[in-house]
């Protein structure tokens, strides 16, 4: 998988450029459970857009070449896999994990991590294509040179894990409610999850 997005980390940045109302409301979503300070670290940051987008300033990704594109947006963007966090038990007060979920060997563990590298009252934020949204069906359809490689998950899927790795106080948002090829400007997100094809879900350490 890593070299997969090695490979082809200049086409995964450019689906944003191509789709920058799609992006935009996504951004919006997870503005709304952010916590609006702290110290940030986003698992999965990729080439960077939501870590830099948002004003996180580390993260951790295995594709070296996405570390690279990251670091020029400003990130202190490290090699590092979210089942093995490099960092120390209890050191970031939020954790932002963005699709990265569908690409990994191992949810379960990702989470588990997330929550041992947060404070004793940290909160994980993540966004997902829910599996069980228009949009997560769109994807599975087509087998995208990128989504034919994930495995999605959906809400209550993901909410389950999270319980089961610690963490509660739930909180949900939701955007794109249409394909992002037809979104023509910033979509206002909306609580909970069932008809946004992009959900943010918001939980605390428990």
């Amino acid at each position: 998988m890593n070299s997969f997005f090695d490979k082809h980390c200049k086409r995964y940045d450019a689906w944003y450029d191509r789709h920058p109302f799609a992006f935009l409301s996504e951004i919006e979503a997870i503005r709304k459970v952010l916590p609006p300070s702290g110290k940030g670290l986003e698992i999965g940051v990729g080439t960077g857009r939501f870590a830099a987008a948002l004003g996180i300033t580390a993260g951790i990704d295995p594709s070296r070449k996405m570390l690279e594109l990251a670091r020029k947006r400003g990130v202190d963007a490290r090699f590092g896999r979210g089942d093995e966090v490099p960092f120390c038990r209890g050191v970031f007060d939020y954790i932002l994990i963005v699709i990265t979920l569908c690409f990994v060997k191992n949810p379960q563990k990702v989470l588990e991590e997330a929550r041992r590298v947060l404070t004793k009252t940290g909160t994980i934020v993540i966004g997902i294509v829910d599996k069980e949204s228009f949009l997560g069906e769109f994807y599975r359809s087509k087998k995208s040179i990128f989504y034919r490689q994930a495995k999605f998950l959906s809400v209550s899927k993901v909410t389950a894990m999270l319980k089961d790795a610690g963490f509660a106080s739930f909180v949900y948002y939701q955007t794109i409610s249409v394909l992002p090829d037809c979104i023509s400007s910033v979509e206002k997100p909306k609580k909970g999850f069932g008809k946004g094809g992009f959900v943010v879900i918001g939980a605390r350490k428990r």
